[in-house]
């Protein structure tokens, strides 16, 4: 069975682009698996795809994948030069400046040192008690949004590892979740084979618009 339609974002003979779900994994991981993995899901009908990129199980939004290992290498080839990856978040509280950054160094993916990090921010909303805002960075290190709004003291609302555990529990009762709210709503990039500029924009789920509602009450 396909993947439903509505959820292909992008797709030519070099790559696919869809939107993930909230509590989906995008491979394989070492915890208990509950439903099949993205990735395995997709190589169905596209035997030779690998993942560009991957989101967190909780963050939902655009996961681009390539349809050949060519195609991978040309992107890692060139360090993703020209990405640029866009999130919408729910944040406790409301950051002082309408708009800014944040540059703390964050451990790198694959050794102990750590490395440059910056997360440009722009507040769209204030709401009660927490805010929407708008992310974004071009090449991101682990967590690196929840690490960053963390350490300016307007973590993830929901979010367990680094947020506010006494908070989460206020806003666990009101929203009716256990899972922090974090999207991926889009990517610009350079084409690999063909240099084009390319932008994909993902919708939000109707989970995060729901919690929008409940946050403006």
């Amino acid at each position: 069975m396909p993947i439903a339609k509505e959820r292909i974002l992008f797709e030519d003979q070099w790559l696919l682009a869809v939107a993930k779900l909230t509590g989906e994994l995008v491979v394989l991981g070492k915890g208990k698996l509950q439903r099949l993995p993205l990735l395995d899901f997709l190589r169905k009908s596209h035997p030779s795809l690998v993942p560009v990129h991957r989101l967190d199980f909780e963050t939902s939004g655009v996961v681009v994948f390539a349809k050949t290992k060519q195609t991978l290498q040309k992107i890692l080839k060139d360090k993703f030069s020209g990405w640029r990856k866009t999130y919408l978040a729910l944040v406790l509280g409301c950051p002082s400046k309408a708009s800014g950054s944040v540059d703390f160094r964050l451990p790198a993916r694959n050794s102990d040192s750590k490395v440059e990090a910056k997360t440009e921010f722009r507040i769209l909303e204030k709401l009660n008690g927490c805010a929407l805002v708008e992310l974004s960075f071009e090449r991101g290190q682990r967590h690196q949004i929840r690490r960053h709004m963390a350490m300016i003291g307007h973590p993830l609302i929901l979010d367990e590892v680094y947020g506010d555990k006494k908070a989460n529990k206020l806003f666990s009762r009101k929203l009716k979740l256990h899972r922090f709210l974090l999207h991926a709503s889009a990517i610009i990039f350079p084409h690999p084979e063909t240099g084009n500029g390319i932008q994909i924009v993902s919708p939000v789920p109707p989970v995060f618009s729901q919690a929008l509602k409940k946050c403006r009450m």
